[in-house]
């Protein structure tokens, strides 16, 4: 297990070291399961609601859930699907995407015309598909669409997918990493049946929880005022519609803290003072890319 995940429960049985994506195998959520638990297995499901199903009844221990890109932005459905999934986030990882270009053996890139791959994916290589002269179409997943590419076998056809899937599918890659920025970056919540939740000595840690305002003026300018004036950092704060109206809506944000520091647990008494709903989805450790990611984007230091 790497640094960006907790060791959990260490009396699980083997049978129960099982983890669960959405896709086809070789698709970038299967790379993030192999890489945050490589004793596990990797199980594919074809949809986000099957792999937290999975979660659920027990078939899974874990499932590894994309919530953000770097590039692209959230990943559709994750927030209005973990409300009604009852699981708890027990940990968070960070995948560096890097698509490749791949088409059947005895293509090149001359032959190609079209590209298959996940939204997301092409969108994040908009600017390279441009540049090359090829059209982009969209399918479901990235390895779905490598391994189209592989029952067809048209030269005139690729397929944007990881190494993995290449391999699997049996592809020739015709151009590696084509993504249109170096810090293409994909975040995922590790989810669970129990809550897990990191100690407070357990070092930086992120709290992660849901809020409903209350239906009154300022009510979001009130509810939040407590992390500024309690000196408690707001990663992320997101907004999305309930209900099929444009006036009730659910808040998602994540937090620098764990509710048993008193700063924090005065910031959430604050806001639950002027919310409807308040529900913690979990408190979880740091990934260490959050630290080597602020290093990495700090301002040379002068002598």
């Amino acid at each position: 297990m790497t640094n960006s995940t907790r060791a959990h429960s260490s009396d699980a049985s083997a049978s129960a070291k099982r983890i669960a994506y959405q896709g086809e195998p070789g698709a970038n959520s299967h790379l993030a399961c192999t890489e945050a638990y490589p004793d596990f297995e990797a199980l594919a499901y074809p949809t986000f609601e099957d792999a937290l199903a999975a979660v659920t009844s027990g078939e899974v221990l874990y499932a590894m859930i994309p919530i953000e890109n770097s590039v692209a932005g959230r990943v559709a459905d994750i927030h209005h699907l973990l409300p009604g999934a009852n699981l708890y986030i027990v940990g968070e990882h960070f995948l560096r995407v890097r698509h490749q270009l791949m088409s059947v053996k005895g293509s090149s890139l001359e032959t190609l015309k079209k590209v298959l791959s996940h939204t997301q994916a092409l969108g994040q290589c908009r600017n390279t598909l441009r540049s090359m002269g090829l059209t982009p179409v969209p399918e479901a997943d990235t390895a779905g669409s490598a391994r189209i590419v592989s029952e067809q076998g048209d030269p005139a056809l690729a397929a944007i997918a990881s190494r993995l899937a290449a391999e699997i599918y049996g592809l020739e890659i015709l151009r590696s990493d084509i993504e249109d920025e170096a810090h293409n970056t994909t975040r995922f919540l590790i989810l669970a049946k129990d809550p897990d939740d990191a100690e407070p000595e357990d070092g930086p840690v992120v709290t992660t929880f849901l809020f409903r305002v209350r239906n009154v003026p300022a009510a979001l300018y009130k509810a939040l005022g407590g992390f500024a004036t309690n000196g408690v950092n707001m990663m992320k704060l997101e907004s999305y519609q309930l209900e099929g109206t444009f006036n009730a809506t659910m808040f998602y944000a994540d937090i620098e803290g764990h509710p048993a520091d008193r700063p924090v647990q005065l910031a959430l008494e604050e806001l639950s003072f002027f919310s409807t709903e308040l529900r913690l989805l979990g408190t979880y450790p740091a990934s260490p890319y959050r630290a080597e990611a602020a290093r990495a984007a700090a301002p040379p230091t002068g002598k």
